[in-house]
């Protein structure tokens, strides 16, 4: 179905959904999926945010769900007035436009870092993750493998030779040895600054979560701090990871006693999340026309450099990345 003829059918709907008044909307947002979301201006003066979800394209069941584990925990997450699973409609809490990537300077990262791991550990205290789809080996081995088809294959039309293959997956199952071994819990999947919205209150509010499985306690400070949009000086990481992991551990979060094992364990879920997030940006550009993706590639190419180059069991990643971006092999450290 076209997006015009979406785009009536919606209109349609919430004209049923809005009886007795009119509204204006426009394109609010749209991600890297196939969901787009429309902001309303009633005449009455009430906002809201409409979604469209193609049903054959987008399953919405996982929103609804997962929406009402982080109400439950006392999460903001949108309010849904209306919704419409058949047509792949609903309509929402409008929770405004401004999200952490606009307003994270410097002088106001502390502040809302906290707070976003404010909310990242009440979700993972309180948060039963047992109804969640689980982020298991399988998974995350399909997740790498995006990598290797769109970045290597598409993108840089490179082939690896028998050698570098093995190499490769030795390092992606040492990765998945990790993460399987971590404490699974809640893990939204995507925590980062686009998916978090700074609220006209002053508090914070979470989008984007429909993808959330059961999975290591790491991966989503990774995701936050290590964010694909906006990157820090790494002893400003270093420093949110600490902190973080006290308050995890106080909250009675299953984090390991021992800070070096617990940054070891967030470097190596940002390597996994890395690889795929590589992939899915050459293949944003490639099959889906969103160029400006690329634009954020460098950054998480670092991110996996620097990383990989920390610890001798991915050290031949980071050397197979410098080979494939024709870069000198730099002499790193490993812990």
């Amino acid at each position: 179905m076209s997006n015009t003829i979406r785009e009536q059918a919606l209109k349609s709907w919430l004209q049923h959904c809005l009886p007795g008044t009119s509204f204006d909307w426009a394109p609010a947002s749209s991600d890297a999926s196939f969901r787009r979301y429309f902001r309303l201006t009633l005449s009455d003066g009430r906002h809201y945010v409409a979604m469209d979800a193609p049903p054959e394209l987008e399953d919405s069941r996982p929103f609804v769900q997962v929406a009402d584990l982080l109400q439950q925990a006392g999460v903001r997450v949108p309010l849904r007035h209306q919704v419409d699973l058949e047509q792949g409609f609903m309509l929402l809490e409008d929770f405004g436009s401004t999200h952490y990537q606009d307003v994270l300077t410097p002088e106001q990262a502390p502040a809302l870092y906290r707070m976003a791991m404010d909310s990242l550990v009440r979700m993972q205290q309180q948060v039963d993750p047992v109804s969640l789809p689980p982020f298991d080996a399988a998974m995350m081995l399909r997740e790498m493998a995006i990598f290797d088809e769109w970045y290597l294959g598409q993108h840089l039309r490179a082939t690896l030779d028998a050698r570098w293959q093995e190499r490769l997956q030795v390092c992606k199952q040492a990765l998945v040895d990790n993460l399987t071994a971590q404490t699974q819990c809640f893990m939204h999947r995507d925590y980062h600054c686009r998916n978090l919205m700074l609220l006209a209150d002053g508090s914070l509010g979470i989008i984007d979560f429909q993808g959330a499985m059961r999975g290591p306690v790491a991966y989503d400070l990774a995701s936050l701090l290590k964010d694909a949009y906006i990157d820090w000086p790494e002893e400003a990481v270093l420093d949110w990871v600490v902190r973080y992991w006290s308050a995890a551990r106080k909250a009675g979060v299953a984090v390991p006693d021992d800070i070096d094992t617990f940054y070891r364990d967030v470097e190596w879920a940002g390597v996994q999340r890395h690889l795929k997030v590589v992939g899915l940006f050459a293949r944003l550009h490639h099959r889906d026309g969103k160029s400006a993706y690329l634009n954020d590639l460098p950054r998480v190419l670092d991110y996996l450099g620097r990383a990989c180059r920390r610890y001798a069991a991915l050290t031949p990643l980071a050397r197979l990345l410098d080979e494939l971006q024709g870069k000198q092999e730099q002499v790193g450290y490993t812990f």
